[in-house]
């Protein structure tokens, strides 16, 4: 078991930002991709990015690109993601995972984080 561990959640206005980070803790999954997700009420979880730890390659859907970025820091062994331009459509609890696979689908990564509530107001 690998902990990751989320931060960075909160309220924000539409229109506004936030950046999230993901530490993982205890072990160094650089050879890993590291995604994430996000699920709102009643919805299932959707994919909104992913990296690789190893090149810095990344992936977006078309609903977050140009809005959505993600990084990493290998030296704290994090993985951040920064939104702009937020919508309330963007509520939800955002989590980050790990996995070896490059994929969209959540049931293919193998670590997850507990989750941070991201709400937008209107």
């Amino acid at each position: 078991q690998v902990p990751l561990v989320e931060s960075g959640g909160g309220l924000v206005q539409a229109g506004g930002s936030l950046r999230l980070s993901c530490a993982a803790s205890g072990r160094t999954l650089s050879s890993y991709l590291w995604g994430w997700f996000r699920q709102a009420p009643g919805k299932e979880r959707e994919f909104v990015g992913r990296i690789s730890w190893s090149t810095g390659d990344t992936y977006y859907p078309e609903s977050v690109k140009e809005r959505f970025t993600i990084s990493r820091d290998n030296a704290k062994n994090t993985v951040y993601l920064q939104m702009k331009s937020l919508k309330p459509e963007d509520t939800a609890v955002y989590y980050c995972a790990a996995g070896m696979i490059a994929t969209t689908v959540a049931g293919a990564y193998d670590y997850w984080g507990q989750g941070t509530q991201v709400t937008v107001s209107s």
